[in-house]
């Protein structure tokens, strides 16, 4: 048999975009690029993954060196280059066996052997759908020859190994084992000019706007970054804006083989290198590449007197996904996860359970949650509402909205009247200022729970899934409830009237942050508390404390250590306390709108941390005391504003006015924590009985494993649990869509065309570069920046501001310890805003970048009275 019938070599003609594990991304886009009606592609050939892999089974010392090189951490530099420059030494030196010379040779006469080719590699890892390796691996261009070819060939194998290329298939999961290389040799045109085409705009991710870059030439030096080329954006057939570029130096093919550059003639530096006609020919061929492969493409172009050539196309994956829709209207979307302070990638079920429970329609994209507000938008009330609540939340978001409301073409404005009617009925009496209403919305939600675990535990198969369906009704009953959505409300205005009215009398900015320290019935802050009770039980056995850190150190999972802890002095005593706190809190963790997420309960190691520190940074009684304290700030501030109050003129009225708004946001302002609280205890009691049918599913074969069940949404895994019969497929599928979106960061505001909307803060009261931010929590704070963005990892000095990229209710159990709180995502009523204020933490919030521009360890200001934050070191 042949070599070419064993698969080495194949023609484009012969691969389909199913070849990717044969020919890698590359290869298997020109195959497909080559059958699309319209589209020129320069003839060529694969050599496949199968030659890599025999070539390399011949080379043993690269596996030994593969060994050594899985052992290196993604941040090693110095490891990964030493032993990938070993690798590539090795490969660039094997022989290639005669056979496989034999066929490539054979390709190479067919399509002329004295022709000039480019010769690139195509991993199996690059040019995906979900990620690009464009640039990570190595190409040549204007090789003439069998003997240059075949050297070009092994040099693209080792370009496999290059530094750059390990680090990146590091950090983006892909294992080097698995990623193989293919080799492409095509047939080089030498174009008259050359560029990039993007199908959707690279900057704004707006899928209806194509970028075109052209210079003259090949167009490496564009690809390479060596010259800016000339800028085209098109929409509709229409070129919206043009720059053209001084273009001084091209590269052409060099007469010895390869390419070099050379000056552009003056007279042609500063002319375009496509006249509009092609440009607009261009983007149209680049639809119908697009349509081909059903998403936005990066292509590399070329042309050859009126004759555009396609010599790649791959998937530009950094776009953030646009929401499905059945309609060709316009949508305008605003990011839940922004409002919720959890903007990670949800899986499935995650999205499936919220969306069961919330009461409007909550598209996704990307593993993330949206809602349209065009409609409100579109009538003046609508719009009056949703900027006024948004201007007070989260200023970015409202800027975005408002710049696509100034540009006039994208929402059509219809009159009120239009717009559905708000049902008849009686407004509801206001609500009084009566500590008994908190208590008496409490009790029934804590009673509903209990009824729950109760009712669930028996149920099996579909029953449970009917039965959680039913409950969720329930569930909703309990959110949704007029009367506490009064509550809150009259908590929020309570303290907007403060803020107001304070500021226009005393000129006192944000007041109602230090009126509301250590309000009652506030759970998520009472639950940073009382873990600093846990820490004060055991703090007095040094034999608990160092088997705690050992299981730090050690990275130990699960709740088994909790067992371990009864043969210590004083481990009973901390396991109970551990324990107690688990059957209070347990259901909490970070992203906990997520009902997929890990809770405590599951993995109480998470919280060993935070009780070391509290242990190495607080004295016995630090819970208490951090009450008492809090509450005796706002006591004292709230005399100290009536003193000033009484001296103004009509300063009784005034004073009289102020203590009833102080004591209803008192009063009302901690139960605003609660019905999140009661909605995750629910989902974490649903969790634990799906948990238990993904048991039975695995024992009878159905699932590899439990976490199977996290990929299916609600009504898949009942249908799931119904048939005994589960897709693998779709489940492996969705796992890697889910690992992809991990890696992407969700826009605030994104447009159903899919561009980005990206507010400002529009302010000059900053100092020249500080980073602007949103107040949520009054006064000053200096210290050392620790920037975390897993908290399971935190290590927390008394003093210290964390910097992070959110914080949901999980992450409350470092409030007690830091002295300010610097977030990217957040507004005036979200979880961080919240907490800081009850516990007197200076905080900004909505920080755009902070993980990046503030680097852990820097001596940083936080400004939580005016909102930014200066880098000091």
């Amino acid at each position: 048999m042949g070599a070419t019938e064993l698969g080495y070599v194949l023609g484009f003609e012969e691969i389909h975009s199913t070849d990717i594990a044969d020919v890698g991304g590359k290869g298997a886009h020109l195959g497909e690029l080559s059958r699309i009606e319209g589209v020129r592609v320069p003839d060529g050939f694969c050599v496949t993954t199968e030659a890599f892999q025999r070539v390399a089974a011949e080379a043993p010392s690269i596996n030994a060196q593969l060994d050594l090189l899985s052992r290196v951490k993604p941040d090693d530099h110095a490891a990964i280059r030493t032993l990938s420059a070993e690798i590539r030494r090795v490969v660039e030196g094997v022989t290639i066996p005669a056979d496989l010379v034999a066929a490539i040779g054979e390709s190479l006469a067919r399509l002329g052997e004295q022709e000039s080719y480019a010769v690139r590699s195509s991993a199996t890892a690059e040019d995906l759908p979900t990620a690009s390796f464009a640039g990570q691996q190595d190409s040549y261009l204007n090789i003439v020859g069998l003997p240059a070819i075949l050297s070009h060939i092994r040099m693209c194998w080792a370009s496999l190994f290059t530094e750059r290329a390990v680090t990146y298939r590091r950090r983006n999961g892909f294992d080097d084992r698995r990623v193989r290389m293919a080799v492409v040799v095509q047939r080089m045109v030498f174009p008259d000019a050359a560029g990039i085409l993007f199908t959707a705009d690279p900057v704004t991710s707006n899928r209806k706007i194509a970028a075109v870059e052209a210079g003259w030439g090949l167009g490496e030096a564009l690809v390479s970054g060596l010259v800016a080329g000339d800028v085209y954006a098109v929409r509709d057939d229409q070129i919206v804006t043009t720059t053209v570029a001084t273009k001084s130096r091209f590269v052409q093919a060099s007469q010895a083989g390869g390419t070099r550059e050379v000056p552009v003639e003056p007279g042609r530096q500063t002319q375009p290198a496509l006249t509009d006609a092609q440009v607009v020919r261009l983007v149209r061929l680049g639809r119908r590449i697009e349509a081909h492969f059903g998403r936005p493409q990066d292509i590399e172009w070329c042309l050859v007197g009126e004759d555009f050539h396609i010599v790649q196309s791959r998937a530009i994956t950094t776009l953030f996904p646009v929401p499905e829709t059945d309609d060709q209207d316009n949508h305008l979307y605003v990011s839940v996860g922004h409002q919720q302070m959890m903007t990670d990638a949800m899986k499935p079920l995650g999205l499936s359970v919220w969306q069961m429970t919330t009461p409007r329609p909550m598209p996704e994209a990307g593993g993330r949650l949206f809602v349209d507000v065009a409609p409100a938008l579109a009538t003046p009330a609508g719009r009056a509402s949703i900027l006024g609540n948004l201007g007070k939340s989260d200023p970015l978001i409202r800027d975005a909205l408002q710049t696509v409301l100034d540009r006039g073409d994208f929402i059509r404005s219809v009159p009120d009247e239009e717009s559905v009617a708000a049902p008849a009925g009686a407004a509801p009496a206001p609500i009084e200022t009566d500590p008994a209403v908190v208590t008496e919305l409490i009790r029934p939600s804590q009673e509903s729970v209990a009824t729950l675990r109760s009712e669930i535990q028996l149920l099996s198969g579909t029953a449970l899934f009917d039965f959680i369906q039913t409950d969720i009704a329930e569930l909703q009953r309990i959110l949704f409830d007029p009367r506490s959505l009064q509550v809150i409300m009259a908590g929020m205005e309570a303290a907007w009237w403060l803020n107001d009215h304070l500021e226009a009398w005393l000129g006192e900015r944000n007041a109602a942050d230090a009126l509301t320290q250590s309000v009652p019935h506030n759970v998520t802050s009472e639950m940073g508390l009382a873990l600093l009770d846990v820490a004060d039980t055991i703090r007095p056995h040094a034999d608990v404390v160092t088997f705690l850190h050992r299981v730090v150190d050690e990275g130990r999972e699960g709740d088994g250590f909790l067992n371990e802890l009864a043969g210590l002095a004083g481990g009973q005593e901390a396991r109970d306390a551990i324990r107690g706190y688990l059957d209070e809190y347990g259901m909490r963790c970070t992203g906990e709108i997520d009902i997929t997420r890990t809770r405590w309960s599951e993995q109480p190691a998470t919280l060993v941390p935070a009780i070391l520190g509290n242990i190495r940074n607080f004295e016995p009684g630090a819970g208490k005391r951090h009450f008492e304290q809090g509450l005796l700030q706002s006591r004292r501030k709230e005399q100290e504003l009536l003193t000033r109050l009484r001296a103004l003129p009509d300063g009784e009225r005034k004073a009289e006015e102020t203590k009833r708004m102080i004591d209803r946001v008192r009063t009302f302002a901690g139960y605003r924590e609660y019905p999140k609280y009661g909605k995750v205890s629910r989902y974490f009691v649903y969790k634990q009985a799906l948990l238990r049918e993904a048991d039975r599913l695995v024992r009878s074969g159905v699932l590899r494993e439990k976490e199977d069940i996290f990929f299916l949404r609600f009504p898949e895994l009942r249908e799931v649990v119904r048939t005994n019969d589960a897709d693998a497929e779709l489940i492996l599928r969705r796992r890697e869509a889910f690992r992809s979106y991990e890696a992407l960061t969700p826009p605030r505001v994104l447009t159903s065309d899919g561009e980005v909307i990206t507010g400002r803060y529009r302010r000059e009261d900053a100092p020249p570069g500080a980073l602007a931010g949103l107040p949520v929590s009054a006064g000053t704070v200096e210290g050392r920046a620790r920037v975390v963005t897993d908290m399971a990892r935190a290590d927390l000095e008394a003093g210290d501001i964390l910097v992070t990229a959110y914080t949901d209710p999980g992450w409350t159990p470092l409030f007690v310890t830091v002295a300010g709180l610097v977030t990217e995502v957040g507004g005036l009523m979200t979880h961080g805003a919240v907490i800081a204020r009850e516990y007197g933490l200076p905080a900004v919030v909505g920080v755009e970048q902070a993980t990046r521009l503030i680097r852990d360890g820097q001596r940083i200001r936080v400004h939580g009275t005016d909102g930014y934050v200066q880098i000091l070191v």
